[in-house]
């Protein structure tokens, strides 16, 4: 049983405020359609990065504990496997019992850690994410664009969209400019999390360019 929390940022995190309507009343022709991935314009954004790094290194230390405590666990299951036949049947109960009230702990600790983790990060990415919408709008009004589809969901409608149509990128360089939050520090290689782990605070983020395909 691995330590640590879920918190995948995809599932987890609320939803795009509600499209608003614009001021003006668009002008007649053709509809200029526009694509974003939201999550990643929102955690890709400086802030966002930073943000995320700060809760990480809160919970670092409690997913130390529940590493160590499960590490602990599974030396005593070894050892219990390996020395089972030579002890007393109460010896072996006492340890067998031992193993399940830590095993106990374990997931009892897992379990608040993963809520909390949570709980923080859908707190930090809603207060994040109404910032960068803001731009975002002011964004699409200023380049004419009269329609933006979110293409971060698995359910997503939109099965093509040419790269050209895709605005993640340049939203999230319209709201670092405007946040003034510097880029973070280059993380090493194995440090950058690919996907949401089974149990980690690791973030899910699409990327930002990505292929032109919306699938």
């Amino acid at each position: 049983m691995a330590s640590g929390m879920v918190l995948n940022a995809a599932a987890q995190t609320p939803a795009a405020p509600a499209a608003t309507a614009a001021p003006a009343a668009a002008p007649a022709g053709p509809a200029k359609i526009a694509v974003i991935a939201w999550e990643a314009a929102v955690a890709q954004t400086n802030e966002g990065q930073r943000d995320f790094a700060d809760l990480q290194k809160k919970y670092a230390p409690k997913e130390a504990t529940l590493k160590t405590l499960n590490d602990e666990i599974e030396t005593l299951t070894k050892q219990l496997q390996d020395q089972g036949a030579t002890l007393s049947d109460v010896e072996r109960a006492n340890r067998s019992k031992a193993i399940d009230d830590k095993k106990e702990q374990l997931d009892r600790e897992t379990e608040d850690l993963r809520n909390d983790g949570q709980q923080d990060m859908q707190d930090m990415f809603s207060g994040l994410q109404a910032k960068v919408y803001d731009v975002m709008q002011a964004y699409v009004e200023q380049q004419g664009f009269t329609l933006v589809l979110d293409i971060s969901q698995q359910q997503s409608p939109v099965l093509f969209a040419s790269a050209t149509t895709n605005i993640t990128k340049q939203v999230i360089d319209a709201y670092n400019v405007k946040s003034g939050v510097p880029a973070p520090p280059p993380q090493p290689a194995a440090a950058s999390p690919e996907a949401p782990k089974s149990r980690g605070l690791t973030p899910a983020h699409p990327a930002a360019s990505g292929p032109s395909s919306a699938h």
